[in-house]
Order: structure tokens, then C-alpha cells, then sequence
């Protein structure tokens, strides 16, 4: 992989060559050419003389970014492993892994009613993805429109998603927290001719909104039975598959090619209205192949388990693209898996691999926790005991040292074994946290179970990952080194090395559907994607974040500050608050709004009053009696309110000047979430709508 630093565009930069990893791909001369024009050894795919060669064709074009449906865009070959790798098609893939392993195991489905699991074969998906592709075009799927999926993770997800691109459609996740509102936009923006339901929840969305969309044909509802008129069954939805025939399918197959766009990914619209980001099947394909190639997955070999939100790419790239290219077994959690029924899952699959957000291992962390509180003075002991050890020894692994001690060995045999048995991660080779930032703190205490999380950095506009960090090759606080084929940029750098982290590689996006301008404003007329966020890299080739571009506050004093730093330094020193938001743009000094860890409702997610078991205990041990975030505001509580002040001194101590260094807090009335609007559905915080909610708060501040 390659590591630039530039400061202007190209004209100094300084180029890293880093290790990248042997593979056994190649590619034959006939799927590509040499561009002679410029000597620069570049080689694009070559294209099909009649175009219908699909769907593992490539056709004609000479543009790196597209904002039509239609649209196509280059293949560009490097000599450097898996960059040399021939691009194949979605539906080439699927063929190709099915009929080489036509009785393996590819998907498990969440226990029914009835309490048993569905298994599909790889011969079983693929024909079931057919069946479901030739009903989507009796339906009505036109060339370039899209089947809209909304609904929790299923096999019937995966084939949806699948069916539409193999017959010339995009598929188009929607986050099942969207709003009716919010549906209507992901379905105009995609031109949907068949939106696909869960259940009849997600189906009175679509409902509300149908009347508005004119290129709409058709609505399946893949859990239950619909009592609606004209919203048809999964079941009836094969039926009329089953009794079509392959001639149209195979006939649009044929028209399809590996350079154009098969899937919209829409960003979280943190800031505005989401953008549809256009991704090719190269770019998914390419990118499933970095991650198996970094993770180190094994062919037939591993398992995972779908759980993350199937409409964010990174769940896409890995469990559909990664579980297909490696032969791999996809169990499905249920819908309840992120209010405490995952592990249920988790001990039934075993995964091989591991990937969540932070919510689930802050989740984690807080029910092992509670757990711990629990255990006697001798339990707590030998607890205590082993932790040292695994973090000892896993502290020394990352610094180079693989030593393993007779007293590690032991804890592992004794204690962790156990733990991850219960977690049902026992057999798991890599734990992945992705999305957002994880503390560094809940990353020390699964160090210290044996559990090394790895950080994956990317975005939807590089169809996933762009960096990870591996079992023997990371950092605290780095979301780790580029993945191999791929190629990293720090823009125009300070002195101190920081900048813009751009990227590039055959898994940078095509464009913003219909979105010229955005487009030209992500991705430059080199190919390099600019990601908005700042970061640095180190002398070993590790990637640190510190902070978004858009979101530097700009003091009254013209000092530039990036929030997320100096946020994270505050909520390090007390694990009681959630969230913390900085505040000081055009002002003459800083202020922070900071969020209690609260209860949250089962159904919807939203925060509760009462203050959570960790909260309440640490309350409870610096002498507050308080046991809702109420009761903490409104008596002022002395002991929460110093135990705050003293935190935020203990992060001013690391401020680099006193403009950077925190002067006021106020305590919010509960914690940021989706369902109350602070967070984005990839649990982003959008800062804009923090700000205006709690503006007098703010100006409190500043009085």
C-alpha cells in the first residue's frame, strides 16, 4: 500500500511504501490495457466490443466519477497484490462461490415462532436470488431503479438486496428509524419501482407515503403475512418468480457490467438531506476483498453474525460482499439484538469474527461491569489478578512483544476462556469496533479479558473500510494502517503533520446520484476521496483521527480547535457521562454540554430519567442520593456537580493552550439517542441540531 503526505495538491509529497500482503490474484491481459499516454504504468480494464458480455464485463469510459444512473466509470490496475485483482460482478460472484460450493452453509436465519433456524445453501441462496430477480422484473424493476429495503437483517434482506441488482436494478437499504418523511426522500431520490418491508410496522411508512411516488410498482412485506390490499407476501412474491423464466433474467444479465452502479448507500444527513452514494460492484467486491485480506478470514472457514443496520455499508461490505467472497456462514441475529438478545445469537454461531459499533461493546462493558460489582472480595481478587495479566500482556503484543507467561496462560485457562464461552465469542479471531470512536478506556478493559477490539476506519463513500488494524499490527487510539491496494493521502498538513485524510483505490465511490457539484466538492479530478476528517499518521504507518474539518470551532480569538479531542478527554476522566458536546464557535471561550449514562426504554431506545446501575453506584459512592437526572438538575447536586468540575480540570491539564481549555458545563435533561434527534441512525452526533435545541442553555454560559 501507499502513504502520501502532500501539502498542496502533489507538488511536495513524501511516499511511504509500506508492506503490503501477497496474493495469488492476477490479471490476464485480456481483461486489461496499458495506458500509454502518460508512461505512468497505470492500467485500465479493458472494455467489451459488444456489450453484452455481462455481467462480468466491463464497458467503455474514460470519467473516475459519475452522478447518472446510468452512468459508468474506469477500472484502474496497479501492480501491488490484491490491486491486481480481476474485477468480477455481483452476480458473477455469487454464481462462481455457488457452484463451487453448492452444499455449504451461507445463511441461518433467526429462530422462528417455532424456535428453529432456516439454513440456505450457496445453491439454495443463488437459486432463491434468481427466483426473487425474475419476480422484481415481472413486477415491473426498470434498468437503473432501485427495490428499496426497509427492515431489520434476514436472509431475505441479503436476497432482496441481491435480486434487484441481478436484474438491473440498485439495491437501496433504508434505516428502519427513518421516518415516513424520511423514506419518502431515500425512495424519490432512488426512483424505487418496488420498496421491500419487514412488517407491518415498516409497512405503514410506505403506506403513508405511496400516493407520492408515481414510479412506485409494487410493496412486499418479507415477515408475516400483510393484510393489506395489493401488498404482496414473501411467499407470493417467489410464486410469481418461480413461474417466470430465465429469458429476461439472463437478458439483462448480459447488459450488465462491473463499472456501473449496483447499490445507493445514503450517508446518515448529519447536515441536510442524506446523499446517495453510487457504488459499483467493483467497489463493493474490491473492498470485501481488502477487509478479508487484512482480517486474515479463512475460505470456508469463517462465520459471522448480521446484526448491524444492513442500510450502513460497513454491514453490507461484510456480511453480504466479505461472507461471499470467503464462503463463509452469515447467522442472523433477531430485531431485539441490541436490547440483549444478540448473545443469544452469539452463542449459537460462534463467530469467527467479530464487528460492532461502540454502542454494543460499551454494552458490553456495562453488563460485565455490573456483573463484577456483584462478585465477593475473593472473586473480585482473582479477577483483579488475571486482568493485570491479559493487559500486560496484551500491552506488550502491541508494542512487539509476544511473550506469553506462565501467569497469562493460567488466567487465560482459568477466566477468560470462560468469559468469552458465555459471550459466545470463544472461537473468535478478531474483534472489530467500527462507526465512531470506542474509549480508550472500554478498549484497556477487553484488553484486559483478552479481547484486543481492532479499529476499522472508512466511509460510505469507499464502499467500507479504508484502514484496520490487525491482531499483531495496532495502536491505542489509531484506527490502524491502510489496507493493502490501497492509498492514503494527508492533505496540506500542518506542523505538527495533521491534515485532511483523503483516500483512494477501485473502492472509492462513482459519485452523489444526480449530485454534480458535491460530488466534484468529495472526490477530485485525481480520484482522491477527501473525507472531511483530520488525522495524522505516525512513522509506522498508523492512522490517527482528530477531528472533522466541518466541525473545528473557531474562537473569538482565532484559534482553531477540533471539539472531538477535547470531548473525549473530558468523558475519559468520568465514565458516568455519555455524551459531551463542545461549544465556543465565535466565541471568547469554551463551554460543554455533558450527558449522564441513563436507562433506556426496551421498545424505542430513547433515554429514560433514571440515572443506569453504573451511574447510580458512582453517585451513590461520591455521597449523592439522586437517582434521576431530574434530581441531579434540579437541586443542583453538589457532589455530581464538583465531581464534573474536577474532571474537566483533570482534561484541562492536557489542553495545548488555555483558549482549548474548558471554563463552563451545563448537565442536559437526558442523553443523546436517535428517537430524541441528537443522533444521526449511524449514532453520529449532529452537532447542528444539539446546538439549536439547547441554545439558551447555551447562552447561559456566555452571560
Amino acid at each position: 500500500m501507499v502513504i502520501l503526505l502532500c501539502k498542496d495538491k502533489m507538488s511536495t509529497e513524501e511516499v511511504l511504501l509500506l508492506n503490503g500482503h501477497a496474493t495469488n490474484a492476477y490479471v490476464t491481459e485480456s481483461k486489461r490495457s496499458t495506458a500509454a499516454a502518460n508512461g505512468s504504468g497505470v492500467e485500465f480494464a479493458i472494455s467489451s466490443q459488444t456489450d453484452l458480455d455481462g455481467p462480468d464485463q466491463v464497458l467503455a469510459s474514460d470519467s473516475i466519477s459519475t452522478t447518472e444512473a446510468a452512468g459508468r466509470v474506469r477500472i484502474e490496475f496497479e501492480k501491488n497484490g490484491i490491486a491486481d485483482h480481476v474485477p468480477i460482478s455481483v452476480p458473477g460472484l455469487l454464481a462462481k462461490t455457488a457452484r463451487e460450493n453448492p452444499d455449504f452453509p451461507a445463511l441461518v436465519s433467526r429462530e422462528g415462532v417455532d424456535g428453529r433456524r432456516v439454513t440456505y445453501t450457496f445453491k439454495e441462496y443463488h437459486n432463491q436470488v434468481r427466483i426473487v430477480a425474475r419476480a422484481f422484473l415481472k413486477l415491473g424493476l426498470e434498468r437503473h431503479h432501485s427495490v428499496c429495503i426497509l427492515g431489520f437483517n434476514s436472509p431475505e434482506w441479503f436476497i432482496s438486496d441481491l435480486a434487484a441488482i441481478h436484474a438491473g436494478g440498485f439495491a437501496s437499504g433504508i434505516y428502519t428509524t427513518n421516518s415516513a418523511e424520511a423514506c419518502l426522500y431515500c425512495a424519490e431520490r432512488s426512483r424505487a419501482n418496488i420498496i421491500v418491508v419487514e412488517d407491518s410496522k415498516q409497512l405503514e411508512k410506505i403506506l403513508a407515503i405511496k400516493s407520492k411516488l408515481p414510479l412506485l410498482k409494487a410493496i412486499v412485506q418479507y415477515d408475516g403475512v400483510p393484510t393489506q390490499k395489493g401488498v404482496l407476501s414473501w411467499n407470493e412474491l417467489l410464486e410469481i418468480g418461480k413461474n417466470e423464466s430465465d429469458d429476461k433474467l439472463d437478458s439483462v444479465l448480459r447488459t450488465i457490467c462491473i463499472n456501473e452502479c449496483c447499490t445507493l448507500v445514503f450517508t446518515s444527513g448529519t447536515v441536510g438531506n442524506p446523499k446517495a452514494v453510487m457504488l459499483s460492484h467493483d467497489n463493493l467486491i474490491y473492498d470485501a476483498k481488502a477487509i478479508i485480506t487484512s482480517a486474515r478470514l479463512t475460505p470456508r472457514t469463517d462465520r459471522l453474525v448480521s446484526f448491524l443496520p444492513l442500510s450502513h455499508v460497513a454491514a453490507q461490505v461484510v456480511d453480504i460482499y466479505a461472507g461471499l467472497a470467503i464462503v463463509g456462514t452469515v447467522y442472523f441475529a433477531d430485531k431485539n439484538a441490541l436490547k440483549g438478545t444478540l448473545i443469544d445469537t452469539l452463542q449459537v454461531a460462534k463467530p469467527t469474527a467479530f464487528l460492532g459499533v461502540p454502542r454494543v461493546w460499551e454494552k458490553i462493558y456495562e453488563k460485565m461491569q455490573a456483573v463484577a460489582r456483584n462478585n465477593g472480595v475473593i472473586k473480585t481478587w482473582i479477577a483483579n489478578w488475571a486482568k493485570a495479566q491479559a493487559l500486560n500482556y496484551n500491552i506488550n503484543k502491541m508494542n512487539g512483544v509476544d511473550y506469553k507467561s506462565w501467569s497469562y496462560l493460567l488466567a487465560k485457562w482459568l477466566i477468560f476462556g470462560k468469559i468469552k464461552s458465555t459471550l459466545g465469542l470463544d472461537k473468535c479471531n478478531i474483534f472489530v469496533t467500527a462507526a465512531a470512536p470506542l474509549s480508550t478506556e472500554v478498549k484497556r478493559y477487553f484488553m484486559s479479558l483478552d479481547i484486543p477490539i481492532m479499529e476499522a476506519f472508512g466511509m460510505s463513500e469507499c464502499a467500507g473500510a479504508h484502514t484496520l488494524s490487525q491482531n499483531d499490527n495496532y495502536r491505542l487510539g489509531s484506527v490502524g494502517p491502510v489496507m493493502p491496494g490501497l492509498r492514503l493521502k494527508i492533505d496540506k498538513p500542518d506542523a505538527t503533520g495533521e491534515g485532511e485524510v483523503c483516500m483512494k483505490g477501485r473502492h472509492t465511490f462513482m459519485g452523489y446520484l444526480e449530485e454534480p457539484e458535491k460530488t466534484r466538492d468529495t472526490k477530485d479530478d485525481e480520484g482522491w476521496l477527501h473525507s472531511g476528517d483530520l488525522g495524522r499518521y505516525d512513522k509506522d504507518g498508523f492512522l490517527w483521527m482528530t477531528g472533522r474539518i466541518k466541525e473545528l470551532i473557531i474562537t473569538a480569538g482565532g484559534e482553531n480547535i477540533p471539539p472531538v479531542h477535547i470531548e473525549h478527554l473530558v468523558l475519559a476522566e468520568l465514565p458516568a457521562l455519555s455524551n459531551a458536546l463542545l461549544v465556543g464557535d465565535m466565541r471568547k471561550y469554551l463551554t460543554i454540554l455533558v450527558t449522564l449514562q441513563t436507562d433506556l426504554n426496551p421498545e424505542t431506545g430513547a433515554p429514560l430519567d433514571t440515572l443506569s446501575p453504573l451511574t447510580l453506584s458512582w453517585a451513590k459512592s461520591i455521597g449523592s442520593k439522586a437517582k434521576t437526572v431530574t434530581e441531579v438538575i434540579q437541586s443542583k447536586d453538589p457532589a455530581i456537580h464538583k465531581e464534573i468540575e474536577e474532571a474537566i480540570k483533570r482534561a484541562n491539564s492536557h489542553a495545548t493552550s488555555n483558549a482549548q481549555k474548558v471554563q463552563k458545563f451545563r448537565i442536559l435533561p437526558h442523553d443523546f439517542s436517535v428517537p430524541t434527534g441528537e443522533l444521526g441512525p449511524t449514532l453520529k452526533v449532529k452537532r447542528n441540531v444539539v446546538l439549536k435545541m439547547y441554545a439558551d442553555l447555551i447562552e447561559e454560559m456566555y452571560k
